[in-house]
């Protein structure tokens, strides 16, 4: 006899809607991760185009900055100078000005905020002298309400 004569219809019955649900889970998961990846790959390839894009924006500021100069260009970046033309090709001379014109508003902006801690580290220290205005507690009373 074999060991399966020991056990009812019934027990086989579930047994197999168990391995039937099972193998239904197994593809919904299966099918979920297709979607899942389909959709990382989506938005990977979006990220690789928008990073192209602005390569090519950059390589065509920085030649503009440095006056078409491709050899010098190519020599600071480390680049061959064909490849620093084929991307820049594709931009025209308004978008390298509006590239240059953001490069130029993003320098004239303070330094990043790691400057700013160190600011804030500098006026604790002189805090204590005027710890006694009404100026200096009233800033810490709104923290207190904001936080």
């Amino acid at each position: 006899m074999t060991a399966t004569a020991g056990v009812s219809a019934a027990e086989l019955r579930r047994r197999v809607r168990e391995i039937e649900a099972l193998q239904a889970k197994t593809r919904e998961l299966a099918a979920k991760n297709v979607l899942t990846t389909r959709e990382a790959v989506a938005k990977a390839a979006a990220a690789k185009d928008e990073a192209d894009v602005a390569a090519r924006e950059a390589a065509a500021a920085a030649l503009r900055l440095f006056g078409n100069d491709v050899e010098l260009v190519a020599e600071l970046l480390g680049v061959p100078a064909e490849e620093l033309e084929r991307e820049a090709k594709p931009v025209t001379a308004a978008r390298a000005k509006e590239v240059i014109e953001s490069l130029r508003a993003r320098a004239g902006r303070p330094r990043s905020r790691r400057a700013q801690p160190a600011r804030a580290a500098e006026t604790q220290e002189s805090a204590p002298l005027t710890a006694t205005s009404p100026s200096a507690v009233a800033p810490d009373a709104s923290r207190a309400d904001a936080a």
